[in-house]
This record gives C-alpha cells, sequence and structure tokens, in this order.
C-alpha cells in the first residue's frame, strides 16, 4: 500500500508513520531523511541538491521530485510506503502521479489552538535528547534521565508556532482539496490518545 500522511507540526505525523510502517512492514520515507541520505551519498540529485543547500537556498521542486522518484524506485519499496513530508503542495502532488500509484492519504487533523498548547509546553534536555511537556513536570525544570536543565527551543515558542502552522495551511489547504476531490483522503482526529489515533489509522488504511 502505497500511503501520504499528512498533518500540521506538532500533530504526531512522524510517531504514527513509523507505527504504521512496523505494522504494514513498509518503509517510512521522509523527504528530510532521503535529500541527506542522496547528498551524503553523492549521487547525482543529492548533489544538485547539496549545491542549493550548501548557499542556504531552498532545494527546488524539480530537485527534491527526482530524488522521491530514485528512492521509490529501490527494492524495498516494491510493497508500499508511506511518505511523510513530500508532496507539501498540488504541483508537487501532479508531479508524483506521474510515477507513483498513492493508495490513500492520511490528514491528522488537530486544532492550532491545541496543536499551540502542545508544542509550547515542549520542554527538551539538550544533553540526552528527553521531550516533556510542562503539564506532565509539576513545577520541575530538569531531565528526570539525566538531571540537566530542560529548554524550550526557538521554533516551540508560541509566535514560532502559530507561524509555522500559518505556513502549513497555507501550503496545505489545496493539497488536502486535491486529494479530497480523487476520492483518497481519509481523515483522522489527531488529538485523541496515541492508540486511539493509531487504531484510527489503521481502520481507514482497511488494516482492521
Amino acid at each position: 500500500m502505497n500511503v501520504i500522511f499528512l498533518g500540521p507540526p506538532g500533530a504526531g505525523k512522524g510517531t504514527q508513520a513509523v507505527r504504521v510502517c512496523e505494522r504494514l512492514g513498509i518503509p517510512q520515507i521522509s523527504t528530510g531523511d532521503i535529500l541527506r541520505r542522496a547528498m551524503k551519498e553523492g549521487t547525482p540529485t543529492g548533489l544538485a541538491a547539496k549545491s542549493y543547500v550548501d548557499k542556504g537556498l531552498l532545494v527546488p521542486d524539480e530537485v527534491v521530485i527526482a530524488i522521491v522518484r530514485e528512492r521509490l524506485a529501490m527494492e524495498d519499496c516494491r510493497k508500499g510506503y508511506i511518505l511523510d513530508g513530500f508532496p507539501r503542495t498540488v504541483p508537487q502532488a501532479e508531479a508524483l502521479a506521474q510515477f507513483a500509484q498513492i493508495d490513500a492519504v492520511i490528514d491528522i487533523e488537530v486544532s492550532d489552538e491545541k496543536l499551540t498548547e502542545r508544542l509550547s509546553g515542549r520542554r527538551v534536555c539538550l544533553n540526552c535528547g528527553g521531550t516533556y511537556h510542562v503539564s506532565t513536570l509539576g513545577g520541575k525544570t530538569t531531565c528526570a534521565k539525566c538531571g540537566n536543565e530542560l529548554i524550550q527551543r526557538n521554533d516551540d515558542k508560541a509566535e514560532t508556532v502559530l507561524s509555522r502552522l500559518s505556513v502549513y495551511h497555507a501550503q496545505t489547504a489545496p493539497l488536502i482539496d486535491y486529494y479530497a476531490q480523487l476520492g483518497l483522503l481519509r481523515t483522522i482526529d489527531g488529538a485523541q490518545p496515541m492508540e486511539a489515533c493509531f487504531e484510527a489509522i489503521l481502520s481507514a488504511l482497511g488494516e482492521k
């Protein structure tokens, strides 16, 4: 089964994609990961991407699309895959349709208010990578695992979260309409508990 996962920052998209991939025995394909891999391996498209990244520029669509096409042609994708982080726009979706048959698009929906609360309350330990939420810390400011101080990342501050969500909605709203018109969209309530969300995704994919 070839699936696309959509969802705003903080919706739990990446976590759910990993779990669904484990259940179905298919790879999770993250655009960021395959870009880094292609650049590290020095493939022609990887080198093309690196020339933009080294200048601090966004990698253009045609290069990203070429890298995704390369990745989907690999042996481990024959039984299916989950695309996480691609496509981001309708032109990317139209390009993808030229070389991939998508079976379903999972859109994990969470309100902006809930996402802002989730992300702006997140605290991380720079030493061991531990992640917490202020609602469960009881006023503590140190990591339960290693004792180091917990910090709020800049991209988790409320004003930054709202800006990230604004960009996401502007880019993705047309994409949601595009896949809805094709009859591929499956909307999941991402505000429910993690396990319930996972079960809902499996049901939407006909895996229950």
